[in-house]
């Protein structure tokens, strides 16, 4: 085996690895058993899951802010209690139907790890769903309800790109987040 084919091989895995346990830990999860056994079956079928189906690499930016990190579950814990009670609130309004919408959102910072993140949290909170996702124009097309004009459908796709900066500031790749800190410091001197 050649030198360049061993250090292809070696970046491959340190890639794949952090993908592979986790889908190990899934496969665990899953099966609600945590034991070797487990362990070992659950790496059987990652490997195979990962040969046969083979994805795209999508490299990790290795960068994690731990304070945003966890502010980020807390925004979101918080927006899926409040989604919730919105919903709640509309579905028994007899008064009026929700009004609903599919609506486009272009993402600024978004690669593909990114985008899924971010169609992952707009899905998770109650009252919007990801229905398309155009990965050559990073454009998140989202069905919402509770929307009954522009304003509001506004109000909805600022809320998105919010979610994509947490992202970006947890754990975007450094170009992503000096990309976002220009664009904060950009609106900043615009005020």
């Amino acid at each position: 085996m050649s030198p360049d084919t061993r250090r292809g091989l070696r970046h491959e895995i340190r890639v794949q690895l952090p993908f592979l346990i986790w889908l190990v830990v899934l496969w665990m999860l899953l099966w609600g058993q945590f034991t070797v056994l487990s362990a070992v079956t659950g790496l059987v079928v990652a490997v195979f899951v990962t040969r046969v189906f083979r994805l795209p690499t999508v490299e990790l930016s290795g960068r994690i802010n731990v304070w945003y990190a966890a502010l980020f579950v807390v925004q979101f814990l918080f927006a899926v209690l409040r989604g919730a009670v919105d919903v709640t609130m509309q579905v028994f309004d007899f008064r009026r139907q929700p009004g609903a919408a599919i609506m486009a959102v272009p993402l600024r910072y978004a690669d593909d790890l990114v985008m899924t993140h971010v169609a992952v949290v707009s899905s998770l909170i109650p009252g919007s769903l990801v229905v398309e996702a155009d990965r050559d124009r990073r454009v998140l097309y989202l069905h919402v309800i509770g929307v009954r004009d522009r304003a509001a459908v506004d109000r909805q796709r600022r809320i998105v790109l919010r979610w994509e900066e947490r992202i970006v500031r947890a754990l975007g790749d450094p170009s992503q987040y000096r990309a976002l800190k220009a664009d904060e410091r950009a609106r900043g001197g615009a005020r």
